[in-house]
């Protein structure tokens, strides 16, 4: 991190995430001058429900951005914009005040289950429209609070995403000027993603009023200005604008330099992701294994999927399978395991590992089950890590055949996330996909995106995606190896193979077990 002497301009970018808010304060030459973090709690009031406090939220945002300035040293007039991005699929609401009406209805709360089927008659019309299939997402979260919580319902003027509701609060606004960008309205079930509008039949078709929902916007318009209030807290000054943002997944590809077309980008975290990006909006009727979204550059699409629990996999094996050695290894386990598992062949030898422990997300298998197959005396732990390994690309590369199957053409590849440190993960990923792969300078992208996005949104960065292209610095790459790649094509298809019949073995299984949904 850099001080402040000879910056001409600071941009803050705010990450409104699940467990925490992560700030960056980013100057003009895209270096980061300070960073800081704050812990945010969940609640389980039953079983199934997750929420958080919106207000809690908004205060760990004023904390960190005050925390950033002290660290950095400049003066707060050299800030010149913020911008935050937050948790995308979660729903919270505002009062005629802009004040909580309900508690952030987390995107880990299932209790609109229910909802989710009732949206299915309408299916591929909200597909079509929106992006994307019904999920635990904003449109049957509206609906199980419109029917199950009619009090409450009334109470709100208008629901928003938590990013919303920081930027509303800090510039002091009501509730009528609650907004959305459209970086999010893939997950509203009730959009046109095409148009940035609401998709009045839709809505006509479940009852939902529109005033309901917030007004959409372009995630580069200034939404208002810091208060007197927020400003005391921050040390912010008053009347910096603040900018709408967007979405922490397209904030995150933002900040990685993902700004045009035929990239890939995986995100290498708890959840293993894959998003894909395309100049053209081609919904997934048909598969309905991808979310298509868009990012916050006009013409820029993408198609996400992920796996629940790659990299929780990853943790799982530590925590149960080493659990007696663990503490013994003497250094640390990833990075022990993957030097192990970089000196296995392709293949593990023989192994084949299915990495939905916790059931298939995108396309939705919720019964499947993960499943190691190939076993032999001679297979040791580090077989079987290389296997968690490539079951994680090969899902990957079962995404990539079927956007492939649309027209697709990709690139290049970039890896980020806690599993992109493993230099053999990130190889086996170029070699099955036959895809060159980037590893990046930096660890944090969400925030840094928002603060790209502030300086756009003030005339600083002009060209966004160039900007956003030039400060993504690579620190080293990866090539797909041809003979590797070759042997993992056949090993990708028996892939598909073995899911195909673990679907309908996972099924019988649970049926058959008691206890088998832990």
């Amino acid at each position: 991190m850099s001080g402040g002497w000879g910056v001409k301009a600071a941009l803050f970018g705010v990450d409104l995430g699940t467990m925490g808010t992560k700030a960056a304060l980013v100057d003009e030459e895209g270096r980061v001058l300070a960073e800081a973090y704050k812990e945010v709690g969940l609640r389980y009031p039953r079983p199934g429900w997750v929420e958080q406090d919106l207000e809690e939220i908004y205060a760990s945002a004023l904390e960190v951005i005050r925390t950033c300035l002290e660290q950095s040293g400049i003066n707060p007039s050299q800030v010149q914009a913020l911008a935050f991005d937050g948790q995308m699929s979660g729903l919270g609401a505002v009062d005629p005040d802009g004040q909580p009406a309900i508690p952030f209805d987390s995107w880990l709360d299932t209790r609109c289950a229910p909802y989710i089927e009732l949206l299915k008659a309408h299916e591929e019309e909200i597909i079509r429209s929106s992006g994307g299939p019904p999920s635990f997402s904003h449109g049957a979260k509206i609906l199980w609070w419109m029917r199950e919580a009619p009090e409450a319902f009334q109470r709100v003027a208008k629901f928003l995403v938590p990013a919303g509701y920081v930027a509303l609060r800090m510039a002091g606004l009501r509730g009528e000027d609650a907004f959305i960008d459209w970086t999010y309205i893939h997950f509203s079930v009730f959009s046109d993603l095409l148009a940035k509008d609401w998709n009045l039949d839709l809505l006509q078709a479940y009852g939902l009023p529109k005033e309901k929902l917030p007004r959409i916007v372009d995630p580069w318009s200034i939404v208002g200005g810091v208060s007197k209030e927020a400003a005391r807290a921050t040390g912010l000054r008053e009347g910096t604008p603040i900018v709408a943002g967007c979405g922490d997944q397209a904030a995150t590809m933002l900040g990685a330099g993902i700004a045009r077309a035929g990239l890939v980008l995986n995100v290498l975290g708890t959840a293993s992701v894959f998003a894909a990006t395309s100049a053209t909006y081609t919904p997934d009727i048909q598969g309905r294994t991808f979310f298509t979204a868009r990012l916050p550059l006009e013409g820029l699409f993408y198609q996400i999927a992920f796996i629940n629990g790659g990299g929780l996999n990853l943790r799982w094996f530590r925590d149960e399978i080493l659990a007696c050695e663990k503490e013994q290894l003497g250094k640390d386990f990833y990075v022990l395991y993957s030097e192990l598992a970089g000196k296995i062949p392709p293949g593990s030898q023989g192994l084949l590992f299915l990495p939905h422990l916790g059931g298939r997300v995108t396309p939705s298998v919720p019964h499947l089950r993960g499943a190691l197959l190939g076993l032999n005396w001679g297979h040791g732990r580090p077989h079987i890590y290389r296997a968690l390994l490539e079951g994680v690309a090969y899902e990957f590369a079962l995404y990539m055949a079927d956007l492939a199957r649309q027209g697709q053409v990709y690139s290049e590849a970039r890896a980020i996330g806690g599993g992109a440190r493993s230099a053999a993960w990130v190889q086996i990923l170029a070699d099955v996909l036959g895809l060159p792969y980037l590893r990046l300078q930096r660890e944090e992208f969400a925030a840094y995106g928002s603060a790209l996005l502030a300086g756009h949104a003030i005339g600083l960065f002009p060209d966004l995606a160039a900007t956003a292209e030039r400060f993504a610095e690579v620190r080293d790459r990866f090539l797909p190896r041809p003979e590797a790649h070759r042997i993992y094509r056949s090993l990708a298809e028996l892939y598909r193979q073995f899911l195909e019949v673990a679907e309908d073995f996972s099924r019988k299984l649970l049926q058959l077990t008691s206890g088998g949904e832990g």
